[in-house]
């Protein structure tokens, strides 16, 4: 698989790559987007990254055979070559079962404050492992089975050994799995040439949808744009009512309190992977009324690459995504306040996507074309055959 590492002066900054579209020879390095001071700042000081250790934990993420029937590895669903994600709605896992939950990226996931869709993780180091001991992910029971297989491979023993300094173990299986998940960041989009003085790196309907995210339609509000830490994401939680449509949140959170979500990190896992619990969201870690159904807000950079979205995959592209905020979410008793309508014309939805279009990689130029171009066909022919059938009906 063709992976690029940027090497930063002060710390390892690797930028994420996708093996489906490698840089052409000669073309100009991946500009970074966050200094080596940023990366410095939300890397532990107990897990300081390194070449060996991220490589480590590329090892480890690649790796099968962690999972118990040896057809499982972290890329499964975190794919380089879909933006470290997976194209499903949700994710597989041994034995072929199917999760509640759509794969989130990994891209960036250094500056998250918590993991997963309901923050249940606070930290890369804890959130790297969980997926191995699912049931419906990777299988596996206990640590010491997943410790013995690795331990059973020279590559792992030697590379445990030379950068760790003892044989393979649970806890630094983390680090190494964190480390390397720290050196997925993106890198320059045309949205950051066009801040830095060229006009002609977004188009003009991509201008007007800047000005549409930062004004008509409210996406600022939760997609906040910091020039520090360009993201796109305030790193809190918020009910847009994605779920509303398939759940009773009242019922199905009286339910829940009468079971063990407050309980252990692995019956919370268990509880938003393999249950109708899952779409309570982060109600699940708090326990607090004001959290059912709220899901964490996702960095907007290389969205593009990243569908199907919402925390379970049931919007297909950006048009869908759109159009669901457009009309205010779904309606119920916790949606957040800041979803409202908002008027945006079929031409601004347009804008507006054009705009998301090009937070996506300049490394990523050709595929960032490709799949805007396949999002617009499919969003356009399923409007086409819903027309067509709803005016059968009439």
């Amino acid at each position: 698989m063709n992976r690029i590492l940027i090497l930063a002066p002060a710390v390892v900054a690797v930028a994420c790559s996708v093996a489906a579209q490698p840089p052409a020879p000669g073309a100009p390095a991946p500009v970074p987007l966050f200094s080596d001071g940023v990366i410095k700042s939300f890397t532990p000081a107990d897990n300081p990254i390194t070449d060996a250790k991220a490589k480590l934990g590329d090892m480890i993420f690649d790796e099968k055979r962690i999972s118990t029937d040896n057809a499982i590895a972290c890329n499964t669903c975190h794919s380089p070559r879909n933006g470290f994600t997976t194209h499903t709605e949700t994710s597989r896992g041994v034995g072929d079962q199917l999760g509640k939950r759509n794969a989130p990226s990994i891209l960036n996931a250094m500056f998250y404050k918590s993991m997963f869709w309901d923050g249940r993780a606070e930290t890369l180091e804890e959130q790297a492992t969980l997926p191995i001991l699912n049931p419906i992910e990777m299988g596996q029971k206990d640590p010491t089975d997943v410790v013995a297989k690795l331990a059973a491979i020279p590559e792992f023993v030697e590379a445990f050994q030379q950068v760790f300094g003892h044989p393979v173990n649970w806890a630094d299986m983390g680090k190494a799995l964190a480390a390397f998940e720290r050196t997925r960041l993106s890198t320059e989009a045309p949205f950051d040439r066009y801040l830095h003085g060229d006009e002609k790196a977004l188009n003009a309907s991509q201008r007007r949808g800047w000005a549409l995210f930062t004004g008509k339609a409210r996406c600022g509000t939760c997609h906040t744009y910091d020039a520090a830490l360009p993201l796109f994401g305030d790193n809190r939680f918020h009910n847009t009512g994605a779920a509303a449509q398939k759940q009773d949140y009242n019922q199905l959170a009286a339910r829940a309190a009468r079971t063990a979500a407050a309980g252990s990190q692995a019956e919370k896992d268990k509880l938003a992977l393999e249950t109708d619990f899952s779409e309570l969201g982060r109600f699940l870690t708090t326990q607090k009324k004001e959290d059912i159904g709220a899901f964490k807000t996702p960095f907007l950079r290389d969205v593009l690459l990243t569908g199907p979205y919402m925390h379970d995959g049931s919007l297909e592209t950006l048009w869908d995504v759109v159009g669901f905020f457009n009309k205010g979410g779904e309606r119920n008793p916790f949606l957040d306040a800041e979803m409202k309508p908002l008027g945006l014309s079929e031409n601004e939805v347009d804008d507006l996507v054009n705009f998301l279009g090009a937070l996506t990689s300049d490394r990523f130029g050709d595929l960032r074309a490709a799949e805007l171009d396949r999002q617009r066909t499919a969003f356009l022919y399923r409007r086409a055959v819903q027309h067509q059938t709803a005016n059968r009906g009439r």
